[in-house]
């Protein structure tokens, strides 16, 4: 039957391309089929998975592309809400075709988009794929609904993609917004109504990227869809225009980058938005009335006091946690807008830190913001249970299968986790026999308990944690090499409380949370900032919560701080992340070239590059 469906699907997608007829909707189809034919030479019963990008390949790509992404975040995640009953998985994808960002339904829905590849990573262009949503919006560059047999390659028939292109500040092609469904008793009509609400959220997109890239010049909204904006400087010289605006006056780059004059396009009365962004009514440039707009000023001329930085709760839906988590520390930031472009693909997270640097607290952040948040989230840590009763807490058991068994059994972490979230600290002292079954678990999706006769299947996302340095562990076999590849799918650093360059901020922060109806004094807060905490976030709290109990008349005093005295080796410690942050900061002063970072450090070059593998600085930092 299969056979025989792909056997009609091509006859009817060479009798259409041929003819240029046969297709019961837009002649856009028939014309996306020619091109697959003759120039992509694509053939119609070809299957397969799409074209599938490495972490690493896609972090490479998204990095241009950060600032919209940050901007597109939160309507991304408004649009899945939304959609999210209906079965949409939702995704952010480059010029190429590329998903760089995924938000997935729930369920069965979830498990088809994983099954088929259909998540961050995968390239749906049009001249690999054939016509496809996504791929022939781009080549295209509009708006576009494929549904269900109108896809050029059969295999893709149980779909219905949904997809508005995604235009920059300068009206270039920066990508599309694509909604694809797996549900196949929605008909056309609801995924019509579907793809207005994604092209609504990709013009909103649009428009606060614009903002963001024009924040500090005049920007006025033309009348009409709210969609032509043009952004000018204080003597009234175009600076930058959308898409629409270069589209409804003809203007060019080099237009304005001559720096065109406004009242060439647009009258504005003089009082215009001079304190705050107002309707105003604008005129065409020959003084015809043209409507009613919007005139917003640069953001400096908008309050006379310094615009605060906004509260990190507002940043990016549910990456709430782990913006505040980051603070403002630019080696986190830069790991939370990774996990943001990773979105909820099942990817092994590796977290690297130090004892009590909050590995377990950045962990359930993670959780929080995927689509797992609804379901478990399982924790154990390694080091701190028995070899003999990891095997039994882990896997589970069936009743009888030892001495002492509950008689009921046990499903065992990884099966309460199934659906959520599985947490494991300290996965560095995994015993090897447990690392063995684990690694069969993260392969096949299964658990076997013990004494079972069958496997239990699993859906899980791994997060592990590890104060030790796995890499050097699998190379001296003392750790599996096949499990820390497997585990690492994307590792992320925490840097020690003593690196972090937010470091004033937390100690506030946690002053509030922990002795919240005290002050610090002076010369308690140079204690706080001088000292190295080994002992990381946890120990900085304890600290806190008994000098907030014995602190006098709600000020917390040096002889309040039980700080004991630091031992050669943590001084030691301290020297070498004082160094170490030394060096980083000299590496992001030059833009990553060591010849700038060792003329700055007045070190010559081979001795640079031996500090940076002695202290381990990489890419990320």
């Amino acid at each position: 039957m299969a056979n025989l469906a792909a056997s009609n699907h091509v006859a009817r997608v060479l009798s259409t391309a041929n003819q240029g007829a046969g297709v019961d909707t837009e002649s856009r189809i028939a014309t996306s089929w020619r091109r697959c034919l003759v120039n992509h030479k694509l053939d119609p019963a070809r299957r397969g998975p799409p074209q599938t990008l490495t972490e690493a390949e896609v972090r490479h790509i998204a990095e241009p592309m950060e600032d919209l992404i940050q901007v597109a975040i939160p309507e991304l995640e408004d649009l899945a809400r939304v959609l999210r009953d209906s079965g949409y998985c939702v995704n952010l994808a480059d010029p190429n075709a590329t998903m760089l960002v995924s938000r997935l339904p729930e369920g069965d829905y979830a498990r088809m988009f994983l099954e088929w590849k259909i998540y961050t990573g995968s390239n749906f262009a049009e001249t690999f794929e054939g016509t496809n949503g996504l791929g022939t919006a781009l080549a295209e560059q509009r708006p576009i609904l494929v549904h269900g047999d109108e896809h050029f390659r059969e295999q893709w028939h149980m779909f219905t993609c949904a997809v508005s292109p995604l235009f920059d500040h300068a009206g270039r092609l920066a990508g599309a917004v694509n909604i694809t469904s797996c549900r196949s008793d929605l008909g056309r009509g609801a995924h019509e109504l579907a793809l207005a609400v994604t092209t609504d959220a990709t013009r909103r997109i649009e428009r606060a990227f614009f903002r963001r890239r024009y924040r500090a010049s005049w920007i006025a909204t033309l009348p009409g869809d709210g969609h032509g904006m043009l952004a000018y400087d204080d003597d009234r010289r175009v600076v930058g225009a959308c898409r629409h605006a270069r589209a409804a006056f003809g203007l060019t780059d080099a237009m304005i980058s001559g720096g065109i004059d406004l009242s060439h396009l647009i009258q504005l009365d003089d009082r215009a938005a001079r304190t705050a962004e107002e309707a105003v009514a604008l005129r065409r440039a020959d003084g015809a009335p043209w409507g009613h707009g919007r005139v917003a000023p640069p953001l400096r001329t908008r309050s006379p006091r310094p615009v605060p930085a906004p509260p990190r709760d507002t940043s990016g839906g549910p990456f709430n946690g782990l913006y505040r988590l980051a603070g403002g520390d630019p080696v986190l930031l830069k790991s939370v807008k990774r996990l943001m472009t990773v979105g909820n693909l099942d990817l092994p997270i590796l977290l690297h830190g130090e004892t009590g640097a909050g590995k377990d607290v950045f962990a359930r952040a993670i959780h929080a913001a995927s689509n797992r948040a609804r379901n478990n989230y399982v924790a154990l840590n390694c080091a701190a249970m028995p070899e003999s009763l990891i095997d039994a807490e882990l896997f589970g058991y069936e009743a009888g299968a030892f001495t002492g068994a509950r008689r009921e059994g046990s499903k065992g972490l990884i099966v309460q986790a199934s659906g959520g979230t599985l947490f494991l600290d300290e996965i560095g002292d995994m015993p090897l026999a447990l690392q063995t079954r684990l690694l069969r678990v993260l392969e096949n999706r299964e658990v076997w308990p013990l004494g079972a006769l069958k496997p239990v299947p699993v859906d899980i996302r791994l997060i592990s944690a590890t104060h030790r340095d796995l890499a050097q562990m699998a190379d001296d076999g003392s750790f599996r090499s096949d499990l820390y590849y497997r585990l690492r799918g994307m590792e992320v650093r925490l840097p020690a409380l003593r690196e972090r360059a937010d470091k004033q901020e937390v100690i506030a922060q946690i002053a509030a949370e922990e002795a919240p109806n005290c002050r610090i004094s002076q010369p308690a807060w140079a204690r706080l900032m001088s000292y190295p905490f080994p002992g990381n976030m946890r120990q900085l709290r304890h600290v806190l919560r008994l000098a907030g109990c014995t602190a006098e008349n709600g000020v917390i005093a040096e002889a309040d701080l039980d700080l004991p005295p630091l031992g050669a080796r943590v001084a030691e410690t301290d020297h070498a992340a004082r160094k170490r942050a030394t060096i980083v900061e000299a590496l992001r002063a030059s833009g990553g070239r060591v010849t700038e970072a060792a003329k700055a450090l007045k070190l010559s070059r081979a001795t640079l590059y031996r500090k940076i593998k002695t202290l381990k600085i990489g890419p990320d930092d």
